[in-house]
């Protein structure tokens, strides 16, 4: 579920628990989250190594070691981070520990075991296929990117090769922010209709960051500390099927397009 601003809030959060501070113990006690090296030479390489900066790209995490090395993560459907104390009770789903240097923990729990890390030299090699980041994206840009595209909005939104980091809600929030139907093909906008969608990405990106993402009714997602993000309040359209339109009143609908839900306006979004 994490998408981009639950990934940028994370890696604002760690940053002033985790930056500086060195990993002293590695636990993996789901040897297939590690997607390289083996999970021996993963622990192995990670004691002893100091974080020295974290940033986020798409919906991966970043941690920058000393020595040149890169730690990522990517949370999926169900990960979560949390920095606590080395004594806090352990949970089932826990399934990477990352002991700290004064008696803290960076622990790694993920219920559907989908989540993965890799520890590396080159990040590019994981990220190359990655398409451009939303906050960096001119309207131009956006304009070229999607000529000759006859693929849905909603599908392409959420291909990570065309734009990183957006995922099921917020690829519903822009469109209804945007007032384009999710199922209308991307070369068939007309340039005011490419600045709105264009205006429409930034904005709602920008809200949720500000609101540190969106935490549903689940709790998948919450801080590090444990806190929920506030943008959930400000959902128009996702997971809101039958709930009346904040814009028109008309009741929100809900189909499915590739395996994905949509949730739009009926009225709005024609």
């Amino acid at each position: 579920m994490p998408e981009l601003p639950e990934v940028e809030t994370l890696a604002r959060e760690l940053r002033g628990a985790l930056v500086g501070r060195k990993i002293v113990g590695v636990e993996v006690r789901w040897p297939r989250i590690v997607a390289a090296p083996d999970p021996e030479t993963f622990a192995r390489r990670l004691v002893g190594r100091r974080i020295r900066e974290i940033r986020r790209r798409g919906k991966w995490l970043l941690l920058g070691l000393d020595e040149g090395e890169w730690l990522l993560v990517h949370l999926r459907m169900s990960g979560r981070l949390t920095v606590e104390d080395a004594c806090a009770p352990d949970d089932v789903h826990t399934r990477v520990v990352f002991h700290l240097g004064d008696g803290q923990r960076l622990r790694f729990s993920d219920p559907r075991k989908f989540g993965r890390m890799a520890l590396t030299a080159c990040p590019e090699e994981w990220l190359g296929d990655l398409g451009p980041e939303p906050p960096g994206l001119t309207l131009e840009q956006l304009a070229g990117m999607l000529q000759g595209r006859r693929v849905r909005l909603k599908p392409l939104l959420t291909d990570q090769r065309f734009l990183a980091g957006l995922g099921n809600i917020y690829a519903d929030e822009v469109l209804w922010r945007a007032g384009l139907h999710p199922l209308r093909p991307a070369d068939t906008l007309t340039l005011e209709e490419t600045a709105r969608l264009h205006g429409a990405i930034r904005q709602v990106l920008e809200e949720a960051i500000a609101r540190r993402g969106t935490t549903l009714p689940d709790q998948r997602y919450v801080l590090p500390d444990g806190r929920p993000g506030e943008f959930a309040a400000r959902l128009a359209v996702y997971g809101r099927e039958g709930h009346p339109c904040p814009r028109c009143g008309t009741p929100i609908a809900r189909t499915r397009v590739g395996g994905r839900s949509v949730h739009f306006c009926p009225q709005c979004q024609r």
